[in-house]
């Protein structure tokens, strides 16, 4: 059993079950990579977007699944800055979390979360200026490293992880890829120097590690969703059974996976410019809906098939 192979299979069997029917919406975004605001903070540019999108599903009760990267803790920044920097994103969150609609998973950026005292002593509270006074922010919150979508009627399953398990440098060498993106990287990105270990930026790597977890999705007949590469894709049916829900890091959108209707849909948030320059936020649909049974059901569906 390859590496990549191994580490999947022990995060699918340990992943925690989430049911769910056709009434149930489900939206998943990753590697959000929240800082604290410097010039290395990538997310900064996009919060708007963001804000946007987390009220946009908020109010259509959505069950919001961050899977993996959500904050940057590899540059430094200590989770206390990170949330007092978006104190209206973290606001945001904890407004899925009080209708038991939030589930965060870890990342190689922000594998400190895979303690289990983390969000207790990291994300006990925030200060609310309106109210002059510091309030609860995440009440009972556990992180996991994956979750298992199960649909009651149907059957199937989805299975929603990070996708660092694929990555030997950044999963099993991660203190040594954080050392390097702590102090050697995160200098060099302010001038411009990609970091070439990273999945999101060297594109070989990318597609290393999208073929690893390819293979496996295939293997086991079992659907995929992750992140951690930072490139959106969504499969046709009878292609393989591969989803990446992209990341909130682009430089002009951000991008999510939504599920409604048992059915599957890419989708891209970005700003917009109206006919009188003014500026809005829209949603756009890149891919489906799909159902997800179909990919379940095509016949034609090859264990070999790559991007």
């Amino acid at each position: 059993m390859s590496y990549a192979s191994k580490n999947l299979t022990k995060a699918y069997e340990e992943a925690y079950n989430i049911n769910y029917n056709n009434d149930t919406k489900i939206v998943i975004m990753s590697d959000c990579h929240r800082g604290n605001g410097d010039n290395s903070d990538n997310f900064s540019k996009n919060q708007n977007i963001a804000f946007v999108a987390l009220s946009y599903y908020n109010e259509k009760d959505f069950i919001y699944i961050e899977a993996g990267d959500g904050d940057e803790l590899w540059e430094g920044s200590s989770q206390a800055d990170i949330v007092e920097m978006y104190g209206s994103i973290f606001w945001m969150l904890s407004q899925f979390n009080k209708g038991n609609r939030l589930y965060m998973l870890f990342g190689n950026h922000d594998i400190a979360k895979k303690d289990s005292n983390f969000a207790k002593e990291n994300y006990a509270s925030y200060y609310d200026a309106a109210q002059n006074k510091y309030i609860p922010l995440f009440e009972d919150l556990k992180i996991h490293e994956s979750v298992i979508l199960n649909h009651i009627v149907s059957g199937d399953k989805i299975f929603v992880v990070h996708g660092h398990q694929a990555d030997f440098f950044n999963n099993s060498l991660f203190w040594l890829s954080r050392f390097l993106v702590r102090y050697l990287w995160k200098p060099l990105e302010v001038i411009g120097v990609k970091n070439p270990t990273s999945a999101a930026k060297n594109y070989l790597k990318k597609e290393s590690i999208e073929k690893h977890i390819i293979k496996w999705a295939n293997t086991n007949r079992q659907i995929v969703i992750a992140g951690h590469t930072h490139r959106p894709y969504m499969p046709k049916a009878g292609e393989n059974l591969y989803f990446n829900d992209g990341s909130c890091v682009h430089p002009r959108c951000i991008t999510a996976i939504e599920i409604e209707n048992n059915k599957i849909s890419l989708v891209k948030w970005s700003v917009k410019t109206r006919y009188d320059a003014a500026l809005y936020i829209r949603r756009d649909v890149l891919m489906g809906p799909v159902n997800i049974i179909d990919y379940y059901n095509v016949s034609k569906f090859t264990k070999t098939s790559v991007i």
